[in-house]
This record gives C-alpha cells, structure tokens and sequence, in this order.
C-alpha cells in the first residue's frame, strides 16, 4: 500500500513538471508570435482539421462556445481568422483561417513538430512508439 502511495507521489510530481515545462515552452512560442494560448489553440484547431462551426471548435478545444466566441473575435480582429454563413443554416456561422491565420497555423505548427523530433530524438524509435501508444491511451480517456 505505501509502495503505491510512493508510486501515485512520483507520477503526480512528474505530471505536474512536465505540464509546467511543456505550458513554459508553449508560451513562449506563442509569445513570440503575439498572440494568447486559447488563439493559437484556436488556429492549431481550424489548421488541423480544417473549418468548422462554433460549437464544434469549441468541443475540440474542450470549452464554452461563449469563450470560443470571444477566441473568434480575437482571431477576427488579428486577421487570423473570418466567419463564413453556413450554406445550410444561414443562421450559423462557419470559422475559417484567413491566409494570415494558414502562415500562423503552420508557423505554430512547426515549432510543435520540432518539439516532437527533440522528444523522439531523446527517445528514440522503440520507446517513442511506446510514448504514443501511452499518450493515446490517456487521451481517451481523460
């Protein structure tokens, strides 16, 4: 029982360093691009998968559709992203990256792809496979 306890400690006190490191890192990437996390969580969303409406970005970002409205009209604002009319509800809306927000995106975009070749550098193939599989895992579901 204390073995786990022990065990439950270390896996705690190494989440808790690597979410602060990876939140470190992260801000200053979204830093130097001027903008805040929730906009460039934003255009990593729309770049990915591609326009969307607003309650779908906002479940892919995992918050209220009121916070991702304000994301939007911050994104509006800066050029990084428009609102389109949905062609089948002329009510509803449509996000999609400007040309200014497609830079961005894949700005943002390559510096998480450097993170992942650091990591998988550190790694290396067998256990960045394994990485993967465990992340996945916890992915689904927390």
């Amino acid at each position: 029982m204390e073995e786990r306890v022990h065990l439950m400690d270390e896996l705690n006190e190494t989440l808790v360093e690597f979410f602060d490191r990876f939140t470190s890192w992260e801000s200053s990437v979204v830093e130097s691009e001027n903008m805040k996390i929730s906009d460039a969580h934003a255009i990593e969303i729309l770049g990915h998968y591609g326009r969307m409406n607003m309650k779908e970005l906002a479940g892919r970002l995992g918050i209220t559709t009121g916070t991702t409205t304000v994301a939007v009209d911050r994104l509006e604002r800066k050029g990084f992203a428009r609102r389109v009319r949905a062609e089948h509800d002329r009510r509803s809306y449509i996000i999609e990256l400007t040309e200014e927000g497609t830079l961005a995106y894949e700005e943002h975009h390559r510096h998480h792809l450097n993170l992942a070749s650091e990591i998988a550098s550190i790694l290396g193939e067998e256990d960045t496979q394994a990485f993967i599989g465990i992340l996945q895992k916890i992915n689904e579901h927390i």
